[in-house]
């Protein structure tokens, strides 16, 4: 029988990263597991001029992770039952890599990921980062998109 030790949810702060969040905690409750809340900071990089290239600011980058920081720790103590043992993680850079190689690093042996159901041209120009961590990811990924049959989400 598969078990199910660490859940990995990355959370971007939307709506749909909260529901798939309360949805997750709900889960890991039943199977008793730990979960891995992680947040991606994307490098915040300028444009090119055209003697120096792309221009990334680390100041800035550093203000980003010490507010996910509080941000997501402060919403895992909103919605996540206390008796439920999880971790916060804080990455940057791409988030479908980071994702990828934070569930390989925790040894995820799950990643639930809110969808945003993104379709036609919004999808062609943003692509899919859920999409792209179902392809590549290192264990099983459960796709959470609203509305999610005979579940009812605390308001």
């Amino acid at each position: 029988m598969y078990s199910i030790k660490k859940i990995l949810v990355p959370v971007d702060f939307s709506d749909y990263s909260k529901k798939a969040l309360n949805f997750a905690s709900d889960f890991s409750r039943q199977y008793n597991a730990e979960l891995l809340l992680v947040y991606v900071v994307e490098p915040t990089v300028y444009p090119a001029d055209f003697s120096m290239g792309q221009v990334s600011i680390p100041m800035m980058d550093t203000d980003l992770t010490e507010r996910a920081q509080t941000e997501l720790e402060t919403l895992a103590q909103k919605e996540i039952n206390p008796n439920i043992k999880h971790q916060v993680i804080i990455k940057s850079g791409k988030p479908f890599v980071e994702i990828i190689e934070c569930a390989s690093e925790f040894d995820a042996d799950l990643i639930i990921i809110a969808t945003h159901g993104h379709t036609g041209v919004e999808h062609l120009l943003f692509g899919s980062t859920a999409e792209k961590v179902v392809r590549k990811a290192p264990c099983p990924v459960l796709t959470i998109r609203e509305p999610i049959k005979g579940f009812k989400f605390k308001s």
